[in-house]
């Protein structure tokens, strides 16, 4: 049974302008109306979607695992406000160019979309509906990441590379619990491992604002302060369809994607670990699992853990060389299309002779303070761990089912597909140190 609890607290804050940046004074400027987590939206469908003025014509948009779910008495529910069409996409559909396209087909009738589901789905009615400039609203059916208030897509171009594209967010969230509870465990042990890289995005941020004196806000993380603990104390009820740990793992997604509105950028929850994620759902191929993205940053966020604590661990910093961007063997490693684009990226967190020089010297002066100011930033590789196995979530490569050196690959290249500074640069450009790292991952 689940606790009295206002799932809203905080977030209706956030929403109404009420919580503001304790330095700047500044609200939050939200891309959406609204977004509501409620134990059950059943019954009040229609009253949730007629403020957001989506037209007299809506499509709503489910797939095969949604459809019965959620799909058919959300549709059922809106006739009371207006026309619906009923799209059902398949199953197995990636958020491409080519689902898009066939997304904005089906829909291309109606005035406004209602998405039924997470994910992929959500992204592709996001983005479709973004380049049709029509409105859209979402009904979340799982706990599975942290982007249904997000104002960008994740899209694979179809030239292989996957990047966030610019888009809108939805004007209502509302994110039903009783059906995220009831949705597949492993989906949301995906989420919960999705929000288990706060610490070490927020270590590999802080860091390169030290070193490099790129911007950093703090913001994103006192928001999710008082949620995180609850979170890991309620993670094994994941596994059990409790309708309180979905609730918990919910509100950290939802403030969490507060957070990067406030901040105007996603490095406050996307740095090294989603580059390693990025780099297997871009280029493992066949030998892709079919894992998702919040099961890979979960298994990938307790890599950084280790990484970044192995270093913060050395009493004297690490001295680094000049960065070596061998172009011949990326152009090999990605081919004609893609890899001149991960060169361009490589270059942006590049270090020449000089340039590695007052890297050392700043590193060096930093060093003592850096490492006790990262100290109350991380989470404990073995509570990290804990959750995830507690929720049923993968905590492996081997568990994602990668072949381990695909899964050393994807950990030594993926500084290359990103421009974002993270520690994984600072151990591959410190002579053999991430090597022998790599050493004991699997």
């Amino acid at each position: 049974m689940a606790e009295t609890t206002n799932w809203n607290a905080l977030i209706e804050d956030v929403v109404a302008g009420r919580w503001r940046d304790p330095k700047t004074g500044a609200a939050a400027v939200l891309p959406f109306q609204t977004i509501e987590l409620l134990e059950t939206t059943e019954g009040r469908e229609a009253d949730l979607v007629a403020p957001l003025k989506l037209g007299s014509r809506i499509a709503v948009v489910s797939d095969i695992n949604t459809v019965d779910v959620m799909g058919r008495r959300v549709a059922k529910a809106l006739r009371a406000i207006a026309d619906i069409d009923e799209i059902v996409l398949p199953d197995g559909l990636d958020c491409d160019e080519a689902t898009i396209q066939v997304v904005r087909e089906k829909t291309r009738h109606a005035e406004g979309v209602v998405a039924v589901g997470s994910g992929v789905l959500n992204d592709s009615c996001k983005h479709a509906t973004f380049l049709d400039e029509r409105p859209y609203a979402v009904f979340g059916t799982a706990a599975s990441m942290n982007g249904y208030g997000a104002s960008t897509a994740s899209v694979t171009l179809a030239s292989g590379l996957k990047i966030s594209l610019p888009s809108h967010a939805p004007r209502g969230i509302f994110l039903d619990l009783g059906v995220s509870a009831a949705a597949p465990a492993w989906l949301s042990a995906a989420g919960l491992g999705d929000s288990l890289c706060r610490s070490t995005a927020q270590i590999d941020w802080w860091a390169s604002h030290r070193l490099f004196d790129t911007y950093y806000s703090e913001v994103p993380y006192l928001l999710q302060a008082g949620d995180e603990e609850p979170m890991l104390a309620h993670a094994p009820g994941l596994a059990r369809h409790d309708v309180t740990a979905v609730g918990h793992l919910q509100r950290v997604l939802t403030l969490c994607s507060m957070g990067v509105c406030f901040a105007g950028v996603s490095h406050p929850g996307s740095m090294g670990e989603h580059q390693i994620s990025h780099w297997v759902d871009m280029f493992a191929q066949d030998h892709h699992p079919g894992t998702t993205h919040g099961q890979q940053v979960g298994v990938a966020s307790l890599v950084m853990a280790r990484l970044q604590a192995r270093l913060l661990d050395m009493e004297k910093p690490p001295q680094v060389k000049p960065t070596a961007i061998d172009e011949a063997a990326m152009l090999a490693r990605y081919g004609a299309q893609l890899g001149p684009l991960c060169i361009a990226e490589m270059k942006k967190t590049a270090l020449d002779a000089s340039q590695s020089e007052i890297f050392n010297r700043r590193l060096a002066e930093i060093w003592p303070a850096l490492r006790q100011e990262v100290r109350p930033m991380a989470m404990p590789v073995a509570r990290m761990e804990a959750a995830l196995k507690a929720a049923g979530g993968p905590v492996t490569g081997a568990e994602l089912d990668l072949p381990r050196a695909l899964w050393h690959d994807a950990i030594r290249y993926s500084r290359e597909i990103r421009g974002r500074w993270s520690f994984v640069n600072l151990a591959a450009d410190a002579g053999g140190l991430l090597e022998e790292f790599l050493e004991s991952e699997w």
